[in-house]
C-alpha cells in the first residue's frame, strides 16, 4: 500500500511522520463532524499560523484556496524541496491580529 499524499504540499506522508487531520471548516465555526484532510503536521501548523479560524471558515475551507494563499504558496515551494519526513518548528503566529 502506498503512503497517503499531503494535499497541501503533494509530498507522501510515510508511516511514523508527524501528521494531523485538518478540519476544512474549523470546529469552532460549525465544522465539527465535517470534512477533514490528512496533512503533514508541519503543513497543518503553517495553515494555522497563517490564517485565523474566521478566515479559514469564510474563504479557505477547500484545498485549492489554501494552496493559492500567497504565504502558503511560498511555504509549499519551500517545503516541497524537503524529504517527506522533514519536520521543523513553525515560528509563533505571524499573522496580524
Amino acid at each position: 500500500m502506498s503512503d497517503p499524499i499531503c494535499p497541501l504540499c503533494n509530498r507522501p506522508i510515510p508511516d511514523g511522520v508527524p501528521q494531523s487531520l485538518h478540519h476544512l471548516i474549523p470546529k469552532l465555526k460549525g465544522g465539527k463532524g465535517g470534512p477533514v484532510i490528512l496533512l503533514h503536521d508541519i503543513c497543518h501548523r503553517e495553515i494555522h499560523a497563517t490564517l485565523s479560524e474566521a478566515e479559514l471558515a469564510r474563504a479557505y475551507h477547500q484545498i485549492e484556496p489554501l494552496r493559492s494563499h500567497p504565504r502558503l504558496t511560498k511555504f509549499i515551494a519551500w517545503v516541497a524541496k524537503r524529504p517527506p519526513n522533514f519536520n521543523s518548528r513553525v515560528p509563533g503566529k505571524r499573522r496580524p491580529r
